[in-house]
């Protein structure tokens, strides 16, 4: 439920184009409510990541749920007052950095509950996160729409309301697994979140394998984001030139619907990848995602019709969703799961370095050159995920140990409490399993 309604992030472009017609906003303006939410998002995140351990998913989903609602009440002020600045606030600031609290919590919590299922499980809960636009963009929006008469700030006003409604009882049910017992008679508290590790998680940060991840994850991100951003204003161009006589509300309403489809094919993207590293590897999805992506976009340099069109931006979503499924299954198997929570927040800096490249390219293309943005908009994403793809060949997936292994950090590594010297075990020479 978290995930779902932090995810109504990626249903943007189908405010944005309201926005350009009702209020006389530029694409760039808009693009940027939109590049810092996700900006913001990305930040907020390795701040959430590094905390996580110490705070609990409970205290931490509920400031984060607090922040979102009242980012959705600032922007609907905003609005009233046609004050781009106060909107970005309010939307990009303070939504942005709730979001990014919120989302970090329940993928690094399921993953201490299913550490046999990795892949899988941070699959499912990321999914929520992909259909979301599905539920902005089929559900709230349009019936807020109707029942306000197109009034958008009581629309933003309606949404923070519907979103606490949801969002803070499912912020009070969240909780770490019971720890797990010390082997042998140890004590529990060398397996306690706050235990002494041998070394600190930003020496982990400072490798060579944790800025190919980054750089990786940020190709990708990219290139996908920059599709979400303009997704429903990029369709109705092509179904303008496929048949000019469409209204501006049948073109909208095509809009949405691709949105919606193509949400749904962000969410199954990131349970089908996760599910499939768990069997072929994280490197391999990794390779197969930037890959494929670079034939599609090419063929959408010159694709003309709108329903191949929109059958290819949504295998891109398929792939955008697939590659924040493998990630943390890819970290936990890196770096370990003591380490997960800091390294996933740190890594997901690269999903705010790409929510501002990607949407501000493609809000200038729009801006400066209307006729051409859609070709060029997909060959600079041909680049990027060509460089992303690249990269990968230098990426592995074996576990980075800075120091000569023991019992007690592999131990550790998985979440479970060491023995103490001269417990049972140890004296009767059992190894642990």
């Amino acid at each position: 439920m978290l995930q779902l309604c932090f995810g109504t992030v990626y249903a943007w472009s189908f405010f944005q184009t309201l926005l350009v017609r009702q209020l006389g906003w530029t694409f760039t303006e808009t693009a940027w409510a939109f590049s810092i939410a996700i900006f913001s998002l990305g930040v907020s995140a390795a701040w959430a990541g590094q905390v996580l351990p110490r705070v609990g998913p409970r205290k931490l989903a509920l400031a984060g749920s607090t922040l979102f609602c009242l980012g959705y009440l600032i922007a609907g002020v905003a609005l009233q007052m046609n004050n781009v600045p106060l909107f970005c606030l309010g939307y990009g600031v303070i939504g942005g950095i709730g979001i990014g609290m919120g989302y970090v919590t329940p993928v690094a919590t399921v993953a201490k509950w299913f550490p046999d299922k990795k892949g899988l499980a941070t699959g499912i809960v990321v999914m929520g996160f992909g259909v979301g636009a599905l539920l902005l963009s089929k559900g709230l929006a349009p019936v807020l729409v109707v029942q306000t008469a197109g009034d958008l700030p009581l629309v933003f006003f309606g949404l923070g309301a519907v979103f606490a409604v949801i969002l803070i009882p499912a912020s009070l049910l969240m909780s770490n697994p019971p720890p797990v017992p010390a082997l042998a008679g140890g004590s529990a508290a060398g397996g306690a979140p706050g235990s002494a590790e041998p070394e600190s998680v930003g020496d982990y940060l400072k490798t060579g394998q944790f800025l190919l991840l980054w750089i990786v994850f940020f190709f990708n991100i990219a290139a996908g984001i920059s599709i979400i951003s303009f997704q429903s204003e990029l369709l109705q161009e092509v179904w303008s030139l496929a048949n000019p006589s469409l209204e501006p509300a049948v073109l909208a309403g095509y809009g949405a619907t691709l949105i919606a489809v193509s949400s749904l094919f962000n969410g199954v993207g990131r349970l089908f990848w996760g599910l499939l590293s768990d069997r072929i590897g994280r490197v391999n999805v990794f390779r197969i995602l930037l890959s494929t992506q670079m034939v599609v976009f090419g063929v959408l340099m010159t694709e003309t019709n709108p329903w191949v069109f929109s059958v290819l931006v949504c295998y891109v979503l398929l792939c955008f969703g697939g590659g924040f499924a493998t990630m943390p299954p890819f970290i936990l198997d890196t770096f370990g799961a003591r380490r997960m929570s800091a390294v996933y927040g740190a890594v997901l800096t690269a999903w705010a370095a790409a929510g501002i490249a990607g949407p501000m390219y493609v809000g200038y293309l729009k801006d400066t050159y209307p006729d051409r943005a859609v070709m060029y908009c997909f060959l600079i994403g041909i680049l990027m995920l060509g460089g992303g793809y690249l990269f990968s060949y230098l990426l592995n997936d074996e576990r980075i140990r800075l120091k000569k292994p023991t019992m007690e950090s592999t131990l550790r590594d998985f979440g479970i409490a060491a023995p103490r010297a001269g417990s049972a075990g140890l004296q009767a020479g059992v190894a642990p399993r």
